[in-house]
């Protein structure tokens, strides 16, 4: 739906209304996350460990505000599944090269740094692509340019201009599995838009 409705009318998504409903329930959830993850790290659940995530929680959303991110799109069960299937692949056939790297009497691998421009450059498909990249043993993410939607990725063995390559289409590949997954009407439609040369 693009519009919602109220006793007195109607209000487009976009409402200055809704998106402070949207933002005070975003924070919520982020205050309730902080004092959870408080009282984990103190290891027991007690009233004091509690009040003290309380206050802890409040201190950190009021002098280290985050940028807001929601969620705008929709949880698709099928393209989900088959993201974690292809990512669990991945990630073994990724583990037994780094094994064999490491096992492998001499060998120096060499390294290198690339930069990729996401199509989606919210800021939920940048840390869930970055998140699911530096997952996979042999890359990971050093730098995210948010403003341009750039990351900045680690390749840990390459040969050649033919892995730059490949290591660009891995990262793209991984940004279309999410966005197909729990990506937007609009986001999955940027997903066909003409690539960006990165600069």
């Amino acid at each position: 739906m693009s519009a919602w409705s109220d006793p007195g009318g109607s209000r487009p998504a976009g409402s200055p209304t809704r998106n402070r409903v949207a933002r005070w329930r975003d924070q919520l959830v982020t205050y309730g996350w902080l004092v959870l993850v408080w009282n984990l790290l103190w290891g027991a659940f007690s009233w004091v460990n509690l009040i003290g995530g309380l206050l802890v929680a409040a201190v950190v959303l009021l002098f280290f505000p985050l940028p807001p991110v929601t969620f705008g799109g929709r949880v698709r069960p099928r393209a989900l599944l088959a993201f974690l299937l292809r990512f669990a692949a991945e990630l073994v056939a990724a583990s037994l090269h780094v094994a064999r790297i490491a096992v492998q009497p001499g060998y120096v691998p060499c390294g290198a740094i690339i930069a990729v421009r996401l199509r989606v450059r919210t800021d939920l498909n940048l840390a869930l692509t970055a998140e699911a990249i530096s997952l996979v043993p042999g890359t990971l993410i050093v730098d995210v340019d948010r403003g341009r939607g750039v990351l900045y990725v680690h390749l840990l063995d390459v040969h050649g201009p033919r892995d730059l390559a490949a290591g660009r289409e891995q990262v793209r590949t991984i940004e279309r599995r999410i966005v197909r997954a729990v990506g937007s009407a609009a986001e999955v439609r940027q997903l066909d838009l003409p690539d960006e040369r990165e600069t």
